[in-house]
C-alpha cells in the first residue's frame, strides 16, 4: 500500500485552517482554491471536481474538532483503497501545520497522486498567504 505525507506549514491559526478544512462542502472555496473548481455535498459525502477535469467522491469518515483532524474515503472503480486524513496542529499563535496523509492502493496510482496534492499544496498557500509555496 502506498502512503503519501504531506506536512504543511501555514501562515495561519491553527483555528483558521481548522475551519476551512472541517467546512467539508466550501474546499474548493477555503482551503485549495484553483486545484478544486467544484464541491457539492451529496448526504455524507462530497462531489468534488478538480482543476484538471478529474471528479470524485469523497465520503466523510470522521471529523474530530477536539483533536482538528478530518478523515475521508475515496471508493471508484480506479482505486481499491483510498483513504486520508488531514489534521491541523498549532505552531504558535499566528501558524500552524497541516499534516494530510493518504494511504491508497493501487501503488501504480501513487506518483500521480503525489502530484496532485503538490498542486493543492500550492493551493493552500493561496488560500492561507503570507508565505512561498
Amino acid at each position: 500500500m502506498a502512503s503519501i505525507y504531506n506536512d504543511i506549514p501555514l501562515p495561519a491559526p491553527a483555528n483558521d485552517v481548522w475551519d476551512a478544512v472541517r467546512d467539508f462542502g466550501a474546499l474548493h472555496q477555503r482551503l485549495v482554491p484553483g486545484f478544486v473548481t467544484a464541491c457539492q455535498l451529496d448526504g455524507d459525502a462530497r462531489i468534488v471536481t478538480f482543476a484538471n477535469g478529474s471528479v470524485a467522491r469523497e465520503v466523510l469518515v470522521d471529523c474530530d474538532d477536539a483533536r482538528q483532524r478530518l478523515v475521508y474515503a475515496i471508493d471508484n472503480e480506479r482505486l481499491k483503497h483510498y483513504s486520508a486524513s488531514v489534521q491541523v496542529i498549532a505552531a504558535g499563535e499566528a501558524r500552524c501545520r497541516l499534516v494530510w496523509i493518504i494511504d491508497m492502493l493501487p501503488n501504480e496510482l501513487a506518483a500521480y497522486v503525489q502530484e496532485q496534492t503538490k498542486a493543492a499544496v500550492t493551493a493552500m498557500h493561496t488560500a492561507f498567504p503570507g508565505m512561498a509555496a
